[in-house]
């Protein structure tokens, strides 16, 4: 019973995660961070810094995503429920008889 009920509060974290970064627009600004790099001048006497400050702020929110967002690839499939996934497989005759 703990496991489910591990299992079950991950995943509202993970749903109550998804939704908030939906509304904030989280994602979204990872790519504006990634713009930002790629457009800052290297010849710029604040080059450094500014490389240094994007990076942080990218780092801490891909960490934090991928904290409450595991990668998918990664997730087991699971039944209704989070209950084990049960699959049926039907044997199909094309002569008419069941």
């Amino acid at each position: 019973m703990a496991a489910s009920t591990a299992a079950k509060n991950r995943k509202l974290r993970q749903d109550t995660l998804r939704e908030y970064i939906t509304e904030r627009g989280s994602i979204q600004y990872l790519f504006d961070l990634i713009e930002k790099i790629e457009g800052l001048d290297p010849d710029s006497s604040t080059f450094t810094n500014d490389l240094q400050k994007y990076k942080a702020a990218l780092d801490a929110r891909i960490k934090m995503a991928g904290k409450y967002l595991p990668d998918l690839k990664s997730q087991e499939v699971t039944g209704e429920g989070g209950d084990a996934l049960v699959v049926s497989i039907l044997k199909k005759r094309f002569d008419g008889v069941e």
